[in-house]
């Protein structure tokens, strides 16, 4: 199969405005994530919405692809760009990864997890999910949990804690069960990616902002492979003062 790792960064982030373009360590932050995806990809594509990010990415030796400014999700702009590069280079890709943009520390090890998903040729979409040993995280709205079934698919993502634990005391959750965190890398097969993209808003989707909710609506199956690494997200400037301290840059 062909993979390509396509890394979605637009300009206007509504929390930080420019944030690819953040100084880590001496580099921009979509160089970063640009070295650590190839380690792993022959095939490497950022698609952005603006020329500056396009500059900085050829002028570390990278490529790009300028996508509209309209999109609401990184899937779809991964969706224009793989079509943009089909047309313009005649090479088929089957396996999409949808990298995200903000994570300049994203491990090898968590890419060789998710394509490894693909070893089953019934798969279809791809992701991580990682075990919670906390409380904090069971009930942080902004962690999305999920629940698997026994074949390693998605059976549900939502901010809440799920499962509920009845009857428990809120800090015995994580000792009586195993609760899963979802970690945002995406890989999906072409055809799949084409047919999801096309697919309106669900309600479920709309209730818990998480578009793969929209994916298990509509009967796609998403498997699921464990990792033990957490994802270091720079969303905010807050975000970017904590790796400083943590000795991260």
């Amino acid at each position: 199969m062909n993979f390509i790792g396509i890394i979605p960064a637009r300009y206007a982030s509504t929390r930080f405005p420019g944030k690819a373009l953040i100084n880590i360590g001496g580099k921009p932050m979509i160089q970063r994530v640009y070295e650590q995806s190839s380690l792993v990809l022959e095939n490497v594509v950022v698609a952005t919405d603006d020329n500056r990010i396009e500059e900085a990415v050829l002028s570390f030796g990278g490529k790009a692809v300028m996508t509209s400014r309209k999109h609401k999700s990184g899937t779809d702009r991964c969706f224009e760009a793989i079509e943009k590069l089909h047309e313009n280079t005649g090479i088929h890709y089957d396996i999409i990864i949808n990298i995200q943009g903000d994570e300049p520390f994203l491990h090898p090890n968590q890419l060789k997890k998710v394509i490894s998903c693909f070893d089953k040729k019934n798969t279809q979409i791809a992701t991580l999910i990682k075990p919670i040993n906390n409380t904090e995280d069971i009930f942080n709205t902004n962690r999305p949990k999920v629940v698997i079934n026994r074949k390693k698919e998605a059976i549900y993502f939502s901010r809440s804690p799920i499962p509920f634990m009845f009857k428990e005391k809120d800090n015995n959750w994580v000792k009586k069960h195993k609760f899963y965190k979802h970690i945002g890398l995406y890989a999906y097969k072409y055809d799949i990616l084409k047919k999801i993209t096309a697919l309106p808003p669900s309600p479920l989707e709309t209730a818990e902002s998480l578009e793969q909710l929209r994916w298990i609506e509509n009967g796609f199956r998403i498997k699921v492979e464990f990792t033990e690494r957490d994802s270091i997200c720079i969303d905010t400037k807050s975000d970017l003062k904590k790796i400083s301290q943590i000795g991260l840059m």
